[in-house]
């Protein structure tokens, strides 16, 4: 998926500022970086049409493979993008159920979250996630229920079956919006070696926001926003070379 950001309306949605354009290449990870309140969630929201810039210019906006997302269903777009956020926000379903809610939006029964989902998926998905082994493990397997919130699974267990439930629809574009921000150590490495090869899989479209700036190496390109603005992009070695605003940041942090 080609992703590009115009943003040059009267009123673009808050923090981002007049003339804020960028374009993802088809296939490449990109990570967005910076201080607490530069946009990168807004752009997140905006990708995913949560909201739309005010200026009804169909040459601004968000552009998907050269068609504005304003002209297209909400749904639709949310169905072609798989999303990992910081908090896992599993159902008290089993595990199985918990991945193939990831197709959820294919069922006619929205009460039936594993119908036409065959297992095979369930556990490729699982097996990209770093999460098969841990599975495997488990008394009941695939059919543990996870309790309330995933509370009868450790953070990092919770997170790989976030992971595997964002991958089991095969995305086109896959956002990270600090996924491993809440780990320990050890759950972050496993986690993150998870989400480098769900990056570097079939030539997927990445978005990344991370507040720990040692996981954006494996991305292609970084773009540092200040203020709604973009002040800073290339490879994470180049910026840091550069010893620029990207250089700073992963200093302070």
């Amino acid at each position: 998926m080609n992703c590009t950001f115009v943003v040059s309306t009267s009123s673009p949605p808050p923090p981002l500022q007049q003339g804020f354009t960028f374009k993802v290449p088809p296939g490449k990870s990109v990570a967005l970086v910076g201080q607490s309140g530069c946009g990168k969630s807004t752009l997140l929201q905006l990708v995913q049409r949560f909201y739309d810039p005010s200026n009804t210019d169909i040459t601004e906006g968000i552009i998907l493979d050269g068609v504005n997302a304003r002209t297209l269903a909400p749904n639709w777009i949310r169905r072609q993008i798989g999303v990992v956020s910081q908090e896992p926000n599993l159902l008290d379903l089993t595990i199985r159920e918990n991945i193939a809610y990831g197709l959820n939006y294919r069922f006619e029964n929205p009460e039936d979250t594993t119908a036409g989902v065959p297992m095979e998926a369930v556990m490729e998905a699982a097996k990209q996630a770093n999460a098969h082994d841990f599975v495997c493990n488990l008394p009941e397997q695939y059919e543990t229920r996870v309790g309330p919130r995933g509370s009868r699974l450790s953070g990092g267990q919770k997170q790989r079956i976030a992971i595997a439930r964002a991958l089991v629809r095969d995305p086109q574009l896959l956002v990270l919006d600090e996924a491993t921000a809440a780990l320990d150590n050890e759950s972050e490495r496993v986690v993150q070696a998870a989400l480098d090869e769900a990056m570097r899989r079939g030539g997927r479209t990445c978005l990344v926001v991370a507040h720990r700036l040692s996981t954006v190496e494996a991305c292609d390109v970084v773009v540092v926003l200040e203020r709604g603005r973009v002040v800073e992009w290339g490879t994470p070695n180049a910026l840091l070379e550069a010893k620029g605003a990207y250089y700073a940041l992963y200093n302070a942090l």
